[in-house]
């Protein structure tokens, strides 16, 4: 299975979202608390995005909750996930 990392917070509600599809999926992930303000300049930096979560898996930026479950409808994630 890919490498994914998520930026995230404890609190958001879209980070918890994202975490239990990729539960659902079986994957499993490196999670960086953007609460720490170095962590959130690096996302920011890698991403040009500063809302959270901001999902990569392998070398693919994903982008939000909301992609992570638009990439899943099309039919895109299991492949993603499977090409690590």
């Amino acid at each position: 299975m890919a490498a994914i990392t998520m930026y995230a917070t404890g609190w958001c509600p879209y980070c918890a979202r994202a975490r239990a599809l990729l539960e659902h999926k079986g994957a499993t992930w490196i999670e960086i608390d953007t609460d720490d303000a170095a962590r959130r300049a690096e996302m920011i930096a890698r991403t040009g995005r500063r809302t959270v979560p901001q999902i990569f898996i392998g070398d693919h930026h994903v982008g939000g909750c909301d992609d992570l479950y638009a990439l899943d409808a099309a039919g895109g994630l299991d492949s993603l996930l499977a090409a690590g």
